[in-house]
């Protein structure tokens, strides 16, 4: 399949060889044909997407064209549409609408984007593969036996699909990068406080960034301009000038990489990546050192405790995030009737414990199950957990846990103070790198996609596939996904290569992306 990117759909609209409402139309029949099959998208807004077309089509003739008139979106499952459902990939959330627009929503659609659909992702944005989801995995879109990454990995099949232009994702610890590289699409993670949080669904959100993922370097870019920049209403944002990202772009490879200062962190090419996706991102560094990068090898020397560091304050912020979500005010709502039976039936196993422990002189555990008791007699506690219960999926449970049990007393220090200055030295370790060097190129992801089902059972062998990921996370830095091939014993599945830059340094990411696009190309 060679779908336009928005770049190409643009022109042709601006020649008058097609129109937004044929481009749409065109993206619903693809959906039409595999959605179903992929289930990347949960929802397809086909009549607003096609009155909205219609509507930018009038307008252009009347001579009030857009700048992204013709930009048809898929949008995650974690950032609210105005009238449209929100659910981030949970039972918790499975029926509720939002009433706002984020903040990156209102500046799309004010440039004039068409949203088409919202994507599948893991629950709660807590995922690498898109099988947490409570509405089904997300297939991969050139071999649905494969994951196609997560937490944005309807977002990344929508693109790759050819359901849509470009779509937004969000990234926490790597949740654009990973399904761009499994899928084959370019995806960015911007700088933490570049593009406004406002109107997405919180999992961390001191790592949580919103960004754009693409079928193009160009595509990134027209994005990116628009959605980027301080906002009012996200305290996070941060006030710094936006560029032209796409001006920019306008430069030829050679002057690009000519003197380009590229960093290759070693610890990324250490044992236990795939040797055909360290040979392959290697060849790509060799095409950049022939065209007049200046290539040398570099330290991250704390990226071994990325994963482990991440996963602490991840879960520790999701757990106080989660919080909300009580079926009380808004949320899943188990039902009174079955909650009162729970009710009666734990104080009952707790009566008869109690009874057991004092039959057998035990008073300690007797005075224990005694006080359990008493936290047992409120309806409203019993509403509350089996709403929780009921209305989050296993791996959500499991972090919120993790979390919980990271901020308790006598471990707050041990475990999460203890990470936040792991966090700082990391930073410290991409402020050192970039003294020497503009960008650091290292795999997206340490082994080609893996099967469906492969490690649901095994959460750390899935946690470590972000290993490559995390730590741009934790450091705040932007990074760029770029595809570079399909893999040797997977021909069917693509292989990403990372570019890492120095804070809100996005357009040198971009420019080294293209570069590597045109490298590719040639």
């Amino acid at each position: 399949m060679n779908m336009p990117t928005f770049a190409e759909a643009h022109r042709a609209i601006e020649q008058g060889e097609t129109s937004c409402e044929e481009l749409v139309s065109s993206f619903l029949q693809r959906i039409d044909e595999r959605n179903e099959e992929l289930n990347a998208l949960l929802t397809v807004d086909r009549d607003g997407a096609l009155n909205h077309a219609r509507y930018l089509d009038s307008q252009r003739e009347r001579g009030n064209a857009r700048p992204l008139s013709g930009l048809v979106l898929a949008v995650k499952d974690n950032i609210c549409i105005r009238g449209q459902q929100v659910t981030a990939g949970s039972k918790m959330l499975a029926n509720f609408s939002s009433l706002y627009d984020a903040t990156v929503i209102e500046r799309l659609r004010e440039a004039g984007a068409i949203f088409i659909g919202k994507a599948n992702c893991d629950e709660f944005g807590m995922g690498s593969s898109n099988e947490t989801s409570h509405f089904g995995p997300v297939r991969h879109p050139h071999d649905t036996e494969f994951v196609p990454g997560g937490s944005s990995g309807g977002s990344a099949t929508a693109v790759a699909a050819g359901f849509c232009h470009i779509a937004l994702g969000s990234d926490t610890g790597g949740s654009i990068r990973q399904p761009s590289a499994f899928c084959g699409t370019v995806g960015l993670k911007p700088t933490y406080g570049r593009v406004s949080r406002s109107g997405l669904v919180a999992y961390a959100s001191s790592l949580d960034t919103i960004g754009p993922m693409a079928r193009s370097v160009e595509d990134i870019a027209t994005v990116l301009n628009i959605i980027a920049g301080e906002d009012a209403s996200d305290s996070t944002s941060a006030p710094v000038d936006v560029p032209d990202y796409l001006e920019a772009l306008d430069v030829t490879v050679g002057d690009t990489v000519s003197g380009l200062r590229v960093g290759i962190p070693k610890e990324y090419f250490a044992e236990g990546i795939d040797p055909d996706i360290d040979r392959m991102v290697r060849a790509q560094v060799e095409a950049l050192e022939d065209d007049g990068a200046v290539v040398h090898e570099v330290s991250l020397p704390h990226t071994e405790h990325g994963v482990a560091t991440y996963y602490l304050l991840a879960t520790a912020e999701a757990s106080s995030n989660l919080a909300r979500y009580d079926g009380i005010r808004y949320g899943h709502r188990a039902s009174e009737e079955d909650t009162v039976e729970v009710l009666q039936e734990q104080r009952a196993e707790l009566k008869e414990a109690k009874q057991e422990a004092e039959r057998n002189g035990n008073a300690q555990r007797a005075e224990r199950i005694a006080t359990q008791l008493k936290d047992t007699n409120s309806t409203l506690d019993a509403l509350y957990t089996r709403s929780r219960t009921e209305g989050f999926g296993e791996e959500v449970k499991r972090r919120i846990m993790l979390g919980t049990y990271v901020l308790s007393e006598g471990y707050y220090d041990k475990y999460y103070e203890k990470a936040q200055r792991v966090r700082t030295l990391i930073r410290h370790d991409f402020d050192r790198a970039f003294e020497s060097c503009d960008v650091l190129i290292a795999p997206t992801t340490p082994t080609p996609p893996f099967r469906l089902g492969e490690k649901t059972d095994d959460p750390l062998s899935m946690y470590l596939s972000d290993v490559f990921t995390v730590p741009a996370s934790l450091a705040g830095v932007p990074s760029l996904s770029v595809p570079i091939g399909r893999h040797p014993s997977e021909p069917n599945l693509p292989v990403g290569m990372q570019v890492i830059g120095r804070h809100f340094d996005e357009s040198l990411l971009l420019q080294v992306g293209q570069a590597v696009e045109r490298i590719n190309e040639g």
